[in-house]
């Protein structure tokens, strides 16, 4: 029992016995979820639920906006995203619904 010596663990949600490090990893992330309850990842697609006015830029992204290709954050109320016309926008999950 040499080079693969690692304890595994029984996950209920896919029934599968796996390593306890990749359990452990996996368990570490919690989930994004938007403001509808739908699991969000990065690269997904999200469509805003109100008016929103963004600080320092002046302006105010109307509701239905989509934005494409979001990024996770540490953080899991908030995903970073990017617009046309505003550089570094982060947007908190509850404003926002999955497409």
């Amino acid at each position: 029992m040499a080079d693969g010596d690692d304890d595994y663990v029984y996950d209920e949600a896919t029934g599968e016995w796996r390593p306890a490090s990749e359990v452990a990893a996996s368990a570490s992330k919690p989930e994004v979820r938007d403001a509808s309850g739908n699991v969000l990842v990065d690269g997904d697609a999200v469509t805003l639920i109100k008016d929103l006015k963004v600080k320092g830029a002046n302006q105010t992204l109307k509701q239905g906006t989509v934005i494409r290709s979001i990024r996770l954050t540490d953080n899991p109320e908030e995903i970073d995203c990017r617009h046309e016309s505003i550089k570094g926008l982060v947007l908190r999950t509850e404003f926002v619904r999955k497409r």
